[in-house]
């Protein structure tokens, strides 16, 4: 029992580097917290989760590693900057034609973006294929196959209690924003976008 609270605590701490550091997810999920509160943000942590179990598991079996990941990590890398600078430009546009502020006006396909910004964000693929990598293979070598589903239980809580607090959190602000400060903060979201989309595309120049 205590080894497996203590390896608990290990990959709670190390994988918190991962689950709170800003990134596309997070920016994103401020957007749609803003009009779908909570939901939006778990919604956007099942979306995170559906590309993030399989690779778990994959890497548990060994299918994915350091020595074949460069060959896919540039087009990986270039097509989310694309994803990103569409998702922004997107976003952009939606706001500079809202005249009022509602919030009834809900944005559906939060458990989408959560895939999409997940599967296209080449950091978090490294994150899994370095640091994710050695927690999986110290769960195997203590609890054999049963590890990898130890390494996820343990870490999968966080990015849904995360995602859905950054949301809520976002929700509550929404009222005390007038229409003209709510357009400015996100566009200035989406120009967040934009840098990260930038910052994927001069790590593969």
């Amino acid at each position: 029992m205590n080894q497996i609270i203590e390896f608990g605590v290990t990959v709670i701490l190390i994988s918190a580097s991962g689950v709170i550091s800003p990134g596309p997810l997070f920016a994103a999920n401020l957007s749609y917290g803003f009009h779908g509160g909570i939901k939006s943000g778990i919604k956007m942590a099942i979306g995170h989760t559906i590309v993030e179990l399989p690779l778990i598991i994959l890497l548990g079996i060994g299918v994915f590693s350091l020595k074949v990941f460069p060959e896919f990590k540039t087009a990986l890398t270039i097509i989310g900057a694309i994803i990103l600078f569409v998702f922004a430009a997107i976003q952009i546009k939606t706001t500079l034609q809202i005249k009022e502020l509602r919030s009834s006006n809900i944005k559906h396909g939060a458990i989408l973006t959560g895939i999409t910004l997940s599967v296209l964000n080449p950091f978090f693929i490294i994150w899994w294929l370095s640091i994710g990598f050695k927690l999986i293979s110290d769960a195997i070598i203590i609890w054999a196959f049963a590890g990898i589903l130890v390494v996820f239980l343990f870490h999968i809580w966080m990015d849904f209690v995360w995602l859905g607090l950054v949301a809520f959190l976002s929700s509550k602000s929404l009222k005390i924003l007038s229409n003209r400060n709510y357009k400015i903060l996100m566009i200035g979201l989406s120009f967040v976008l934009i840098y990260f989309g930038l910052s994927f595309v001069f790590s593969v120049i």
